[in-house]
């Protein structure tokens, strides 16, 4: 027991005692009254004061009461102390983590981040929701809401699992098979690639294609007389085609070089004799156009002896046929001479298992959706086959060959066009066969998931060139308003924020350099891949920028046309339509659509809107020289050259000193044309 509770209890018991014995000493005077007087006055009798059954009730009471106080005191007392303030919240990091988890993680709304990075060297402005933070930011909004920060390592150690696809081991020699070669015919524009594979195939191609440009690759398998199958790619030869060549490469046994008698070695001769290199491919040399008068076909070799091409006439390894396209001159030798290297190369698959292969070209059809062009190279593809290929996949449900004849299986070696893409696969991307469509979709959220991560890195890298940069920035204003007085700082600085108000839109409008937004649409994959190649040439942004608002394959669509309505842009399509429906829609909305089969002629095309947004400048053109308009004190309108004359002008201000040349002249506006140079 407490021993305040002792203290009291023995008080009141005191007090108790106390009351019980003046209770006894007035009884006891009582009596002695009582018996004096109690025969001559009658004498009231009072009742004692208090009665101890009373007392003892009101004493146990009291006790009970404070008892109960006191244990409950003595139990808060035996808890921890409370800290004079309130617990920080503990909240859980990690490095990378983005803007909208780290309010997530506080409890908080996303604001209380942006506003914790006010005031620091952090851009505000280029920060969203998604934007990771690096380890500094994260600390300091941290420290500025008070709470504490724990470092989690469970996003940086969790691994997630590898649930990609990939090629099957090398197969048993014993299971291959002979397979036709896969052959590139390459070389510079117009030098008589296409003619050549019209040619062997005895159909149309090159008057179909625009100009008498390949615009895409074309695989076309191509039957012998003897009986000998050739798997042939038809590449651009046009410089805007260069990765298309280069994937043509990749996925081939040999590579025809075409190279006109009468032209020589040019520029892209030589990117693909580098091309093939590259992919460690054998060449074989047909030298074109040796019909015409000024076909000179030994300076063709010796050309490129200059790059390592030496032929069999030269004491090389390199067969070199001379042919005619047009005529069909020793064309059968050129395939005989391809199969004969074919046959040393000893060219053989496993036509079991799963498929594997590659995307060659890729496309939107109205009716059947995404569709692939692609080489077989393992395996026997059927309808039903579940596919992925990059971050799409494919249950298919159509193939078809060259000539767009249905058919149901396809072997190694063997072009193929594929339907049944839930989305379009780029070109030169690996075809690979899995077991379901749950494992199909297992892979491309895998890759999807490592795009992503690889996304996050770059962002980290490129948010803390940022912060170095703005911190280079605060370093120097600190710098330069240290020695300041503060009144002399606050006014430097209210004159900066005057400066850097932002302008009306009308204002900025005039005041920015000029844009050209566009949006490019293209028939195939690889098209839209060159023209933004070439696009990223663009080095003129000092004249006026140019933004690549979007691009994609297919036909121009109303969705398109919003978006060059909103950046004021102008769509440039590519082998592709453009509906009535669109096109009123475009009209409308005064949003220019420009169509081309020529990919050359787009580029020309863009140049002159990228010079249509530029200003004028002005031109002095010389007109003639004033030698008078008055002769000693007469008026005259025309005096002879050698004569002496007055001049008098308007202007006050004007000397003329012995020796000046008077020279009349016109202003004339001449339209700015852009710097910029594709290369072609």
């Amino acid at each position: 027991m407490n021993l305040k509770i002792l203290k009291l209890e023995n008080l009141l018991r005191c007090h108790a005692v106390f009351r019980q014995l003046h209770s006894l000493g007035q009884r006891r005077m009582l009596a002695q009254w009582s018996h004096v007087f109690s025969s001559a006055y009658p004498v009231w009798t009072a009742q004692p004061c208090v009665w101890p059954w009373q007392t003892d009730l009101v004493i146990g009471a009291a006790l009970s009461q404070y008892r109960l106080l006191v244990t409950k005191k003595e139990e808060r007392s035996q808890k921890p102390p409370l800290s004079s303030t309130k617990s920080k919240k503990e909240v859980e990091v990690w490095i990378g983590m983005t803007v909208e988890e780290l309010a997530r993680a506080m409890e908080k709304d996303i604001d209380c981040v942006f506003e914790a990075l006010m005031n620091t060297d952090i851009d505000i402005d280029s920060l969203e929701a998604h934007s990771h933070l690096d380890e500094v930011w994260i600390k300091e909004v941290i420290k500025k809401t008070r709470m504490k920060l724990k470092w989690s390592k469970l996003k940086q150690d969790k691994v997630r699992e590898n649930k990609d696809a990939v090629k099957r081991p090398q197969a048993d020699p014993a299971l291959l098979i002979p397979r036709s070669p896969v052959v590139t015919i390459m070389g510079h524009v117009d030098h008589g690639k296409t003619t050549l594979l019209d040619k062997l195939r005895k159909t149309q191609v090159a008057a179909m294609e625009a100009g008498g440009i390949t615009q895409h690759i074309g695989a076309f398998l191509v039957s012998l007389p003897s009986g000998e199958r050739i798997t042939f790619l038809d590449t651009p030869g046009h410089a805007a085609f260069s990765a298309m060549r280069a994937r043509g490469a990749q996925v081939t046994d040999i590579v025809i070089l075409v190279v006109a008698a009468d032209d020589g070695v040019m520029k892209q001769t030589v990117e693909s004799i580098q091309h093939a290199r590259d992919a460690q491919v054998p060449i074989v040399l047909a030298i074109n156009k040796c019909d015409k008068a000024e076909a000179d076909p030994e300076k063709v070799k010796k050309e490129l002896l200059a790059y390592d091409v030496v032929c069999e006439d030269y004491g090389g390894d390199v067969q070199a046929v001379h042919i005619s396209a047009v005529t069909g001159d020793n064309l059968m030798a050129l395939a005989e001479a391809t199969i004969a290297l074919a046959e040393m190369l000893e060219l053989k698959a496993d036509p079991t298992g799963p498929v594997e292969g590659t995307v060659i070209e890729s496309f939107t059809d109205k009716g059947r959706g995404p569709v692939t062009t692609a080489i077989i190279q393992r395996g026997t593809l059927r309808k039903g086959s579940i596919l992925v290929a990059g971050k799409s996949w494919a249950k298919v449900r159509l193939m078809f060959d060259e000539n767009g004849k249905p058919i149901q299986e396809a072997y190694p070696s063997m072009p193929v066009g594929i339907v049944g893409w839930r989305d379009l696969p780029s070109a030169g991307d690996e075809i690979l066969e899995v077991e379901s469509e749950g494992r199909a979709r297992a892979v491309v959220d895998w890759r999807k998931y490592e795009q992503e991560q690889e996304k996050n890195k770059e962002d980290l890298k490129i948010l803390e060139e940022k912060r170095k940069e703005h911190q280079e920035a605060h370093q120097k204003a600190r710098e330069k308003y240290g020695t300041l007085h503060w009144k002399e700082r606050s006014f430097l600085k209210y004159q900066e924020k005057k400066e850097q108000k932002l302008l009306k839109p009308k204002e900025k409008e005039e005041r920015d350099s000029p844009v050209l937004p566009i949006i490019i649409k293209g028939d195939v994959d690889g098209s839209v891949e060159a023209i933004v190649d070439i696009m990223n040439t663009y080095d003129a942004s000092h004249e006026c920028e140019l933004q690549l608002v979007h691009f994609g394959v297919g036909d121009v669509s109303e969705n398109d046309v919003n978006l060059a309505e909103t950046f004021h842009g102008v769509i440039y399509g590519f082998n592709v339509n453009a509906g009535n429906v669109i096109q009123k829609s475009a009209a409308k909305k005064g949003v220019k659509i420009k169509l081309h089969k020529i990919i050359y002629r787009l580029i020309e095309d863009v140049q002159e809107e990228l010079s249509f947004r530029l200003p004028c400048t002005v031109e002095e053109n010389p007109i003639g020289s004033l030698t008078s308009l008055k002769h000693h004190k007469d008026d005259i309108s025309v005096i002879k050259s050698g004569m002496d004359c007055g001049l008098s002008l308007s202007e006050e201000k004007i000397e003329f000193k012995v020796g000046d040349e008077i020279i009349c002249y016109e202003e004339k506006e001449v339209p700015g044309k852009t710097s910029w140079d594709p290369g072609f």
